[in-house]
């Protein structure tokens, strides 16, 4: 089977053909793909990539265009798996009663206006308000079980990233928050991860499938609980929503946890990790932060924008239409790399430059725009705010230690550091 095959075939004619070497753009690798962004950018902005059989957008206007164009670009395939389910994981995944498919990011208008109406509602800033006591209680013991250790090393993804935002939104839907469910959700989310956005084989695909078999399982117990128990969190406020006349299901309540679940921690643990990384790369950035906290919010915009979690995301197209002047058939399926749209020098002067007083720096599309448009966005930058308020006034001196650079997960879609490993001067 080729790769074409084992990816799913596309079953409409292209008309953008990319050219041998693809201008160094590798979909799955993530080490450094900015480079190949800018020359995409350059030398092909619409460049059909026969290796994935999507066409690859890379400029800061086609992309806000086509998220803001929701009738013609269709969010259907956001959630789909970039290589088709192979028949033992797909058999699993079956016999598991595994029928989730996306909570809001891949359902179109009513539905997704409908859904997301309810889960607004419930995702309100006064449940941030009263999560923020925990979340910096959460930061600051770990900060002193890092400088608790016998040497001044830490991996700042393991020791930092990896539970807070695990613990903030597992409390947000009423979850319980000892260190083995912790770890559980991190197995499913890497699963979910896996499952949908790498190029697994049907053999690796197994493991996955069982895993989400489980997360869905959990999440429909959550929906149950909240039905029997109630409680002052989000699911019981969609529940109780639903028994005062919402227009909303049991089994939608449910595939919103599903994606909450993993988009609540999974973008937010890069997104800490990659703002440590970033600002200590730049040593004058991480200065100016100690000097002026305030600073710190402007800092999170400019890292989301330089090195966000999410740097490509996926539409397919509803009717023949064209962009830049490219056509592109009816069905054909898109991918937009919001990380070379975030550095294109027609809307970021010096955009391949990290400066945390750039004015509009929050115009990035990491969080994507128009209807979609992030959800939890504030409690992502309100959890990365804290860690950088925490940690540059605990440790300073903190720098980067890693001598080979910081190697990153395979990934079509999202951009996760394996470690920042870092050091600081001991008193």
């Amino acid at each position: 089977m080729s790769r074409t095959e084992a990816l799913g075939g596309c079953p409409v004619a292209h008309a953008a053909t990319a050219p041998a070497g693809n201008h160094g753009y590798e979909p799955f690798k993530q080490d450094d793909p900015f480079p190949s962004y800018a020359a995409l950018r350059q030398k092909q902005p619409v460049m059909f990539d026969e290796r994935t059989n999507l066409y690859v957008v890379s400029t800061y206007d086609d992309i806000k265009a086509i998220f803001d164009d929701w009738e013609t670009f269709s969010s259907e395939n956001a959630q789909a798996p970039v290589r088709s389910r192979g028949p033992q994981a797909t058999q699993i995944m079956n016999d598991g009663g595994f029928t989730v498919y996306s909570g809001l990011s891949a359902r179109r208008p009513p539905e997704h206006t409908r859904i997301r109406a309810v889960a607004q509602k419930a995702f309100t800033p006064r449940r941030f308000k009263v999560l923020e006591p925990m979340i910096r209680e959460n930061v600051k013991g770990s900060i002193q079980n890092m400088l608790a250790k016998d040497t001044p090393h830490a991996d700042i993804v393991r020791d930092i990233a990896y539970s807070l935002p695990t613990i903030t939104i597992l409390t947000l839907i009423g979850e319980k928050t000892d260190p083995k469910t912790i770890d559980q959700y991190k197995r499913w989310s890497d699963s979910r991860a896996a499952m949908t956005w790498s190029n697994l084989s049907d053999e690796e695909q197994i493991p996955h499938a069982h895993n989400l078999v489980e997360y869905w399982s959990r999440c429909r117990e959550l929906v149950h609980q909240a039905h029997e128990e109630g409680g002052d969190n989000l699911t019981a406020d969609m529940v109780r929503d639903q028994e005062n006349g919402a227009e909303i299901d049991d089994h939608e309540i449910a595939s919103l946890l599903y994606s909450l679940l993993f988009a609540g921690h999974e973008t937010t643990t890069t997104l800490i990790s990659n703002a440590v990384r970033v600002l200590l790369a730049h040593r004058d950035q991480w200065d100016a932060i100690i000097e002026e906290p305030k600073k710190i919010s402007k800092a999170i915009d400019e890292v989301l924008r330089y090195s966000g979690s999410i740097v490509a995301w996926r539409r397919k197209a509803l009717k023949d239409t064209e962009i830049g002047g490219v056509p592109i058939p009816e069905g054909a399926e898109l991918l937009l790399l919001m990380g070379s749209a975030n550095r294109d020098e027609k809307r970021f002067e010096n955009g391949e430059a990290f400066d945390i007083g750039r004015k509009n720096a929050r115009e990035h599309l990491s969080f994507g725009f128009g209807i979609h448009y992030c959800l939890g966005n504030m409690l992502a930058k309100l959890q990365t705010k804290i860690a950088l308020e925490e940690l540059s006034s605990a440790i300073p001196s903190m720098q980067l230690d890693e001598p080979d650079g910081v190697p990153f997960r395979e990934n079509i879609s999202m951009r996760i550091p394996h470690h920042v490993h870092v050091t600081w001067n001991e008193a």
